[in-house]
C-alpha cells in the first residue's frame, strides 16, 4: 500500500514537472511572438539618411540638409569659408572662419594685467564681391582687462568707442571666458547701448560683435554668471530692444545675433500695419548676411522649406513709427529657473518691439518656428509659446497661445504684446530597445526556469530517498535565480515603448499653452522602477549565494578536518538575503536624496530603454548606480569565486588519486564534468560580461551572444549537473518510465525486475542509439572509494 502511494506521488510529481515545463516554454514562446508583433507595429522608421560621405568636412545631416561647421559652406560642405593661417608683423594667426575674429598665438606677458590673453586679433571677412579677405590685425592693451573696463565705463568723459573696441578684443576667445568675465563684459556693453549716454553708432555696432562673441561661451559659464548677477543680463536685453529701434533699416548681423529696424511710411491717415520679419536657414548654424528678411504690408505668414522662423507684427500705423527686431542664436542670456536645459539644442530667441504706445491693445504678434532636432534620436513631446518676463526674469506664457498650422513642420504661436519670444520644446528620446538577443534570451530563460523549478522540486521531494537534508545553499541559489529569471522575462521591458505618438499628434492634441519644465522628458513609470529594483535585488541575491556556495565548499573540501562555524545556516541566510537588500535600499535612498525636486530621481536609478540600472552617458559613468551598487559588489564576489574555484580544482578535482577504479579516459571526463559543475554554480561564466565592455563593437556583439547563451541557460545547466547526473534521479526516472509505460498500456507488462536490471535494460536501449551512447555513459555516476572520493553528485549533497 505504501509503495503504491509512493508510486502515485512520483507520478504526480512527474506530471506536475511536465506541466511546469510546458507552461513556461509556452509562455516564453508567446512572449517572444508578442514582442516581435509589437516591434512591427510601433517602431517608427527614421527619415532616410544619405551616405556618410555625402556631408563632407565634418558636416552632419539634420532635417534634410547638411549642417556645416563654420569653416565650410555649401550643399555638401565643400566650399571654403575660412581664412588660412597667416602672419603679420611677427604675429601668427591660426585658421579663422569668415565673420570671426581670430586671436594671435602670441599672448601678453605674465607681469601684465591681461596675462595669457592674445596680443592681437584679426578679422576674416567677405568683401562686397563675396571674396574672402583678412583684415589687418588690431593690437590690444595687455594692461587692460574687463574689470578695469567696467570701472572706466562709469565715467562719461571716457571715449566709449575705445572701450567698446577693447571689450570686443577681450572677449574674442570664448573658450577662455569665465563667469566674472561675462558679468563684467555684459555690464560694459549694457552701458554702451544705454540711450541716455548718446553714444556713437560705431561703439554700439562694435558692442553687438561683443555680445555675439559672449554667446559662444559655454552654457555652464553663463549659468555661473547668472548666479553672480542676473540683473546684468536683464539690463542688456532691455538695451538691445531699445537699440533695435535706432538702425534706420540698416541691419547689423553677427554670427550669434542679428539686429534690424523698420521705419514705417509716414502718412496722415492712421490705421493698421503689418511688418513681416523672417530668418532663413543657412548652411551652418551661424547667422550671416542675407539670413534675415523684412517686409511690410504682408498680412499672412508664408513659411517654406528655407524658413527657420517668421514673425508678423500687427501694429497701429502712426507717423514715423519704427519697429525693431533682435534675433539671438541661443538662449544663454535668458537663464531660466523654470525651464531646465539638459540637451544642447540651439534655441533661437526673437525680439520685436515698437516705439508706439505701451500696452497698445491693437498690437499683436504671430510667429512660426521650425524646430530643429534629430528625428532619428528625438521625438517632439510638447511645446509652449512663451515670452521673457523682465519683471521676474523668467519665461512666461501670459498673453500667448498656440495655433494650428496646416504645415506640420512648423510650430505656430501668437501673443498680444511685444517683447522677446521663444518656443520652448520638450523631447522624448527614441530609445534603442534591445531586439537582437530578445528571442535567444527568452528561450534560454524559459529553459532555465524549467530546470530551476525541477531542481528545487527534486531537492525537496527526494530528501528522504537520498537520506540527506535539503541542500540549503543550492535551493536558495536556485530560488533567487528562478525569481530573477521570471522577473527578467516578464518585467525587463519598459511599457513606455508602446506610448509613441507622431509629432503631428503632439501638435494637434496638446492645445493648452502650459509652461514646460525641461527640454528632455522621460515619462514616469513606477512599475518599471519597481521592476528594476527587484531585478537589482534578486540578481545581487543570486551572486551572494554563489559566493556563499563557494565559501561553504571551501570549508567542506579544503578544511575537511574542521567543523562548520556555529549557526552557519542562519548566518549565511542573513547574508544571502539581507546584504543585497541593504545595498539596494542605500542606492535608492542616496539617489533620491541627491535629486533636487524628487520627481525625476527614478531616471537617475534606472534606464528608460529597459527596466534596469541607469548607465549615464560620457564621463558620468563613475556616478552610475550600475557601477557602485552592482559591478563593484559582483566583481568582488566573482574574484573570490574564481580564487576558490582554482583552489578546489587544483587540490581536489584534478589531483592524482590512486584509488580510482575507472579507466583513465573516464576519470578525466568525470573530472571535466565536475569542474564544469563547480563553474556553473559559482557563476564563473558571468566573467564574459566584462568582455562586453570593450570598445570594439564586433567583439562586444560576439561576447553578447556567448554571454546570453551561457548565462540565460544557467538554470538548465544546474539542473543537468545537480539533478540529472545524480543516482537518485536516474533510478527514479527509470522507475517512473516503467510506471508510465505500464499505465498507458503501450508496452506489455514487464516481469518483476530489480532496479539494477531495469537500469541495465535502459542502458542497453540507449546504447542502440549511437548518438546518445557516449552522452549516457558520461551521466553514469562515478565510483569512488570511501577514502577521499569525490564526485559531482557527492558535491551537490555536500553543499547541504
Amino acid at each position: 500500500m505504501i509503495s503504491c502511494r509512493v508510486c502515485n506521488l512520483r507520478e504526480l510529481v512527474a506530471i506536475a514537472c511536465g506541466l511546469v515545463t510546458t507552461i513556461v516554454l509556452g509562455l516564453g514562446i508567446w512572449r517572444s511572438v508578442v514582442r516581435i508583433q509589437r516591434g512591427n507595429v510601433t517602431l517608427r522608421t527614421p527619415p532616410p539618411v544619405p551616405s556618410l560621405a555625402f556631408c563632407r568636412n565634418g558636416g552632419t545631416w539634420e532635417n534634410g540638409r547638411c549642417i556645416c561647421p563654420e569653416e565650410w559652406k555649401g550643399l555638401r560642405c565643400t566650399f571654403i569659408n575660412f581664412c588660412n593661417e597667416s602672419t603679420h608683423d611677427n604675429l601668427h594667426f591660426n585658421k579663422i572662419p569668415v565673420g570671426r575674429y581670430g586671436p594671435s598665438k602670441e599672448t601678453c606677458e605674465k607681469d601684465t594685467a591681461n596675462a595669457g590673453s592674445p596680443k592681437a586679433i584679426r578679422l576674416c571677412n567677405l568683401t562686397e564681391n563675396g571674396d574672402i579677405e583678412l583684415k589687418n590685425p588690431r593690437i590690444g592693451n595687455c594692461n587692460e582687462n574687463l574689470k578695469t573696463l567696467e570701472n572706466k565705463i562709469q565715467s562719461i568723459s571716457n571715449n566709449l568707442v575705445d572701450i567698446s573696441e577693447e571689450a570686443q578684443f577681450l572677449t574674442s576667445d570664448a573658450n577662455s571666458l569665465t563667469a566674472d568675465n561675462i558679468t563684467a563684459a555684459t555690464n560694459v556693453v549694457g552701458q554702451i547701448f544705454n540711450s541716455s549716454r548718446d553714444d556713437t553708432s560705431e561703439a554700439k555696432k562694435i558692442a553687438v560683435t561683443t555680445v555675439s562673441q559672449l554667446l559662444d561661451a559655454s552654457e555652464e559659464t553663463f549659468q555661473r554668471a547668472a548666479d553672480i548677477d542676473q540683473n546684468t543680463f536683464k539690463t542688456l536685453i532691455e538695451q538691445m530692444e531699445t537699440y533695435s529701434l535706432s538702425l534706420n533699416n540698416a541691419p547689423v548681423i553677427e554670427p550669434n545675433i542679428a539686429v534690424q529696424s523698420v521705419n514705417l511710411s509716414s502718412e496722415d491717415t492712421e490705421g493698421s500695419e503689418s511688418v513681416f520679419f523672417s530668418v532663413l536657414k543657412g548652411s551652418s548654424n551661424s547667422l550671416t548676411d542675407g539670413s534675415t528678411r523684412v517686409a511690410t504690408n504682408i498680412n499672412t505668414l508664408e513659411p517654406d522649406e528655407q524658413t527657420e522662423l517668421q514673425l508678423l507684427l500687427h501694429t497701429t500705423k502712426k507717423n514715423n513709427q519704427t519697429c525693431g527686431f533682435v534675433v539671438y542664436q541661443n538662449n544663454k542670456l535668458f537663464q531660466s529657473k523654470a525651464f531646465k536645459i539638459k540637451s544642447d539644442f540651439s534655441q533661437k530667441i526673437i525680439s520685436s518691439t515698437t516705439d508706439g504706445i505701451e500696452n497698445d491693445p491693437n498690437v499683436s504678434v504671430e510667429m512660426v518656428f521650425n524646430p530643429k532636432y534629430d528625428l532619428r534620436k528625438f521625438q517632439l513631446h510638447s511645446y509652449a509659446c512663451v515670452f521673457w518676463n523682465l519683471k521676474k526674469n523668467d519665461w512666461d506664457t501670459h498673453g500667448c497661445q498656440k495655433k494650428e498650422l496646416s504645415d506640420d513642420r512648423f510650430l505656430h504661436c501668437s501673443c498680444n504684446h511685444t517683447t522677446n519670444f521663444a518656443v520652448l520644446m520638450s523631447f522624448k528620446k527614441n530609445y534603442n530597445y534591445p531586439k537582437s538577443l530578445d528571442i535567444l534570451s527568452n528561450i534560454g530563460c524559459a529553459l532555465s526556469i524549467s530546470g530551476l523549478a525541477l531542481t528545487i522540486t527534486f531537492q525537496v521531494v527526494t530528501r528522504k530517498v537520498r537520506k540527506t537534508s535539503v541542500t540549503w545553499v543550492l535551493v536558495n541559489l536556485c530560488t533567487s535565480m528562478l525569481i530573477f529569471n521570471l522577473l527578467f522575462v516578464f518585467g525587463i521591458e519598459n511599457s513606455n515603448k508602446n506610448l509613441k505618438m507622431s509629432d503631428e499628434d503632439t501638435k494637434n492634441t496638446d492645445s493648452a499653452n502650459e509652461m514646460i519644465k525641461t527640454d528632455i522628458v522621460d515619462i514616469q513609470n513606477t512599475t518599471c522602477t519597481v521592476m528594476a529594483a527587484l531585478l537589482h535585488y534578486f540578481l545581487l541575491v543570486t551572486f551572494a549565494w554563489t559566493g556563499l556556495s563557494s565559501a561553504q565548499l571551501y570549508f567542506l573540501l579544503i578544511w575537511t578536518m574542521k567543523p562548520l562555524p556555529q549557526h552557519f545556516i542562519l548566518f549565511i541566510s542573513l547574508i544571502g538575503w539581507g546584504v543585497p537588500a541593504i545595498v539596494v535600499g542605500m542606492t535608492i535612498g542616496i539617489i533620491y536624496s541627491l535629486n533636487e525636486d524628487g520627481t525625476q530621481w527614478e531616471f537617475s536609478y534606472r534606464q528608460e530603454s529597459i527596466c534596469w540600472l541607469a548607465v549615464p552617458e560620457g564621463s558620468d559613468f563613475q556616478k552610475s548606480p550600475l557601477l557602485w551598487s552592482f559591478f563593484l559588489p559582483v566583481t568582488v564576489i566573482l574574484i573570490s569565486n574564481v580564487v576558490i574555484f582554482i583552489v578546489i580544482t587544483v587540490k581536489v578535482l584534478w589531483r592524482n588519486n590512486q584509488n580510482l577504479t575507472s579507466t583513465k579516459k573516464i576519470s578525466s571526463i568525470k573530472k571535466i564534468l565536475s569542474t564544469l559543475s563547480i563553474a556553473v554554480v559559482f557563476g564563473i561564466t558571468w566573467l564574459l560580461a566584462y568582455f562586453m565592455l570593450l570598445g570594439n563593437e564586433n567583439i562586444t556583439i560576439i561576447f553578447s551572444y556567448i554571454f546570453c547563451l551561457f548565462n540565460t541557460t544557467q538554470g538548465l545547466q544546474i539542473f543537468i549537473f545537480y539533478t540529472v547526473r545524480t543516482k537518485v534521479f536516474q533510478s527514479e526516472a527509470s522507475k517512473m518510465l516503467k510506471s508510465l509505460s505500464s499505465s498507458v498500456g503501450s508496452v506489455k507488462s514487464l516481469p518483476p525486475m530489480t532496479p539494477l536490471r531495469l537500469r541495465l535494460r535502459m542502458y542497453n536501449l540507449v546504447r542502440s542509439i549511437p548518438t546518445l551512447n557516449e552522452n549516457f555513459r558520461l551521466l553514469e555516476p562515478s565510483l569512488f572509494t570511501e577514502e577521499k572520493s569525490f564526485s559531482n553528485s557527492d558535491l551537490s549533497n555536500s553543499s547541504t
